[in-house]
């Protein structure tokens, strides 16, 4: 596989992988520069570079008259909480809120942070740990209201809050997975939240967690088309009903029957109409061992 990384980099992971696997422990000497040069075939100025990432990213120290060895293990495990990890999440989650979950990776957080890339990996495992945790930190910006009387209502918030939250986060939806959620406490608290319209209505447990699913799925999957609909809205420069007005325009009538210009159908109100009809056909399962909402 191609590595479009710099060669300094490259040679800085090189180096990290050996200390990761166990061949260089605390307090071994690491490659010079010298020998940096003749085995990996850069110049003298990469290699230096590459150690100076290094000692950068607290993988090697300097220690005087003996050189750069591995740096002593730290106490503080990698996944550890802190202002640093949190930074981190937010300038990835800046760049998927303005380029797209395709655009996000760990070099390009580096850079908006202005740090090695190397420097992440101290705080993060890797790119897939980074979005489960933008995702988490976006469901952690979910304010929840006293929950209003009866199951329904308080579904329908929750659906609600939801739906907002891929809204701020058009790339939201793509991170979320019902078969293999991530426990993490911004997804655990909504889902304590949301679950909790259910309590007291007497429920087996394999449907109380059905229902839960099927609004969260049932929101996440209407959600899917906000991200395609804001970029067809950038390329396209109309909203989905001014494009409906303009095909309209441009090639007469609409097909009878199957299309309607007086009718407005964009995502907001496919996802209205849908939750109503997904509430109407829970009533059935869900008011037959419990009270009415």
């Amino acid at each position: 596989m191609n590595d479009s990384r710099p060669a300094y980099l490259r040679i800085a992971a090189d180096i990290e992988g050996r200390i990761t696997r166990g061949e260089l422990a605390p307090g071994d000497p690491v490659p010079t520069t010298r020998a940096i040069t003749r085995d990996w075939g850069v110049a003298m100025a990469t290699a230096t570079k590459a150690l100076t990432t290094l000692r950068q990213s607290g993988v090697i120290v300097s220690v005087p008259r003996v050189g750069s060895v591995v740096a002593p293990r730290r106490a503080v495990p990698r996944s550890g909480e802190g202002p640093e990890r949190e930074r981190i999440v937010r300038a990835a989650m800046r760049i998927a809120d303005a380029e797209g979950l395709s655009a996000l990776s760990m070099r390009a957080v580096a850079a908006r942070l202005g740090v090695a890339t190397m420097t992440l990996y101290r705080h993060l495992d890797a790119k897939a740990e980074l979005t489960q945790l933008i995702a988490d930190a976006a469901f952690a910006e979910i304010d929840y209201p006293k929950p209003p009387p009866g199951w329904r209502s308080h579904l329908r918030v929750a659906a609600r809050l939801q739906w907002d939250a891929y809204l701020r986060h058009p790339w939201l939806p793509r991170l979320v997975s019902i078969t293999r959620p991530a426990l993490l406490p911004g997804l655990l608290e909504y889902g304590r939240w949301t679950l909790a319209a259910l309590d007291g209505l007497d429920l087996d447990p394999v449907v109380r967690l059905h229902v839960y699913a099927t609004v969260v799925n049932y929101v996440r999957g209407t959600a899917m088309s906000i991200e395609s609909e804001a970029l067809a809205e950038m390329d396209t420069g109309m909203t989905s009903r001014q494009w409906t007005a303009a095909r309209v325009a441009a090639e007469g009538m609409p097909v009878p029957g199957v299309t309607d210009p007086r009718v407005e159908l964009d995502l907001e109100s496919l996802f209205a109409f849908g939750l109503e009809r997904l509430l109407d056909g829970l009533t059935h399962v869900v008011t037959p061992r419990g009270p009415r909402p």
